[in-house]
C-alpha cells in the first residue's frame, strides 16, 4: 500500500470568479471546469475548487436547533480551508504574489521557522489560506 499525493480542495462561492482569480493572481491554469467544480494546475500542483453555494441555511437559521445544516455546500464554508504548498524559489514567488496583492496582509513577509522552512501566506478571493514554503 502506498499513499501517492494529496490534493487540496477549496470551497468557493462562485466557480467562475474563483477560477479567474486563481488564473490572474496565482498563475494557475484551469484544466477542467463545471458549474460546481474546477481543477486548477500550476507546475506540479493541482488544486480543486468546489461550489460552496447553498444559501438555504440563511432562511432556516432560526430553526437550526430542530434541523441542523447538513448539505455540505453551505455558502459560509467558503474561505474556511487552507493548504501548504512546497516551492523552490520562495523569494521569487513572494515577489510575484506581492505584486498581485494576494498576500495574507500588507505586513506579510517571508518568515524563517524553527522547523527549517522559509514561508509566507496568501489568501484567495474568498479567504482560503495558501501557505508557500521552501525547506532550507
Amino acid at each position: 500500500m502506498e499513499l501517492i499525493k494529496a490534493t487540496p480542495a477549496f470551497p468557493v462561492r462562485e466557480i467562475d470568479k474563483a477560477v479567474q482569480f486563481y488564473k490572474d493572481k496565482f498563475g494557475f491554469d484551469c484544466r477542467h471546469k463545471e458549474d460546481t467544480f474546477a481543477i486548477l494546475v500550476r507546475g506540479n500542483i493541482e488544486l480543486h475548487l468546489w461550489a460552496s453555494c447553498n444559501y438555504s441555511w440563511k432562511w432556516k437559521s432560526i430553526f437550526l436547533f430542530l434541523k441542523p445544516i447538513s448539505s455540505g455546500a453551505e455558502s459560509f464554508l467558503a474561505g474556511t480551508h487552507s493548504c501548504r504548498i512546497e516551492v523552490k524559489g520562495v523569494e521569487e514567488l513572494y515577489k510575484e504574489l506581492k505584486e498581485k496583492e494576494v498576500l495574507h496582509n500588507e505586513k506579510t513577509e517571508i518568515e524563517s521557522t524553527y522547523y527549517g522552512t522559509r514561508e509566507f501566506a496568501a489568501l484567495d478571493l474568498y479567504g482560503n489560506l495558501l501557505s508557500f514554503y521552501e525547506n532550507v
